[in-house]
């Protein structure tokens, strides 16, 4: 490690990795941000690369394993001061480390081989859309489809809400949410969107069957066009009063009971 400690936030390296703070900027420059000792252990575990980490004197003193399993996997470390670090993370109290690292390139979810999958329509939460992810993990979800219009993938607030899982799932966009629902059903895979108007509840889904799970946005729901290109619409009941549930909520219900159905395959 350079025992040089970078102190200004107009160091050009630094200004370059605040810009990776908007989404046009991770774009331009095909990186993102990594925050936090968490994230960046869970990034090592699925041997994912680093570019850069930028850490703190008494960060690195607190995690001399880590940093040597970085530095053996050959990623550079610079330390930064705390106003540094601060300003080149999103969170309000850095844990003292931040990793830039390229964006995620990887092959986007197996349509012939998913036996579960979950699409999101017009997601807008990073908060919602993590902790999605996190849970279709631990569901054992095969993939996840994102629609277009929605929160970016790769947004940090995304990946600290997924607590790391987000390395573990393969996920992909897709500008027409409608053709990816074809494609599951041409594998005879079911498309089941949630629906309040629906008079069939969740549960009662033959989830042993291949299933495609389909998500609204926060506000507005699933598009007409979804619900229609369903085969299976189902509701969610609700208390009197009570309008409608947290996606991420609803979400884990769904794919929680379709394991809670296939108990014999985990």
């Amino acid at each position: 490690m350079e025992n040089k400690i970078l102190t200004s936030i107009q160091n050009p390296l630094v200004k370059q990795v605040r810009k990776l703070h908007r989404n046009k900027a991770r774009q331009k420059q095909n990186l993102l941000l990594i925050e936090g000792t968490n994230l960046i252990e869970a990034a090592c575990q699925v041997d994912y690369k680093l570019d850069i980490i930028f850490c703190t004197c008494f960060w690195s003193e607190k995690n001399s394993k880590l940093l040597s399993e970085l530095d053996r996997r050959g990623v550079k470390k610079r330390l930064v001061s705390a106003e540094v670090l601060k300003a080149i993370a999103t969170t309000v109290n850095p844990d003292g480390v931040v990793a830039i690292a390229p964006r995620r390139t990887i092959a986007p979810p197996s349509i012939e081989q998913t036996q579960l999958g979950v699409a999101l329509e017009t997601l807008q939460d990073p908060g919602n859309l993590g902790t999605i992810i996190r849970t279709c993990v631990a569901a054992g979800v095969d993939g996840l489809w994102l629609g277009k219009n929605s929160v970016e993938l790769d947004q940090p607030k995304v990946l600290r809400a997924s607590a790391g899982e987000w390395f573990r799932l393969a996920i992909a966009t897709h500008q027409e949410l409608s053709a990816v629902v074809r494609q599951h059903q041409l594998q005879g895979i079911q498309a089941i969107a949630t629906s309040a108007s629906s008079r069939k509840n969740y549960w009662e889904i033959d989830f042993n069957r291949p299933s495609l799970i389909l998500m609204g946005n926060e506000g507005a729901g699933l598009s007409s066009q979804l619900l229609e290109l369903a085969d299976e619409q189902v509701k969610i009941p609700l208390a009197k009063g009570v309008e409608s549930l947290n996606v991420a909520i609803a979400t884990a219900l769904l794919v929680y009971e379709a394991r809670r159905q296939r108990t014999a395959q985990f």
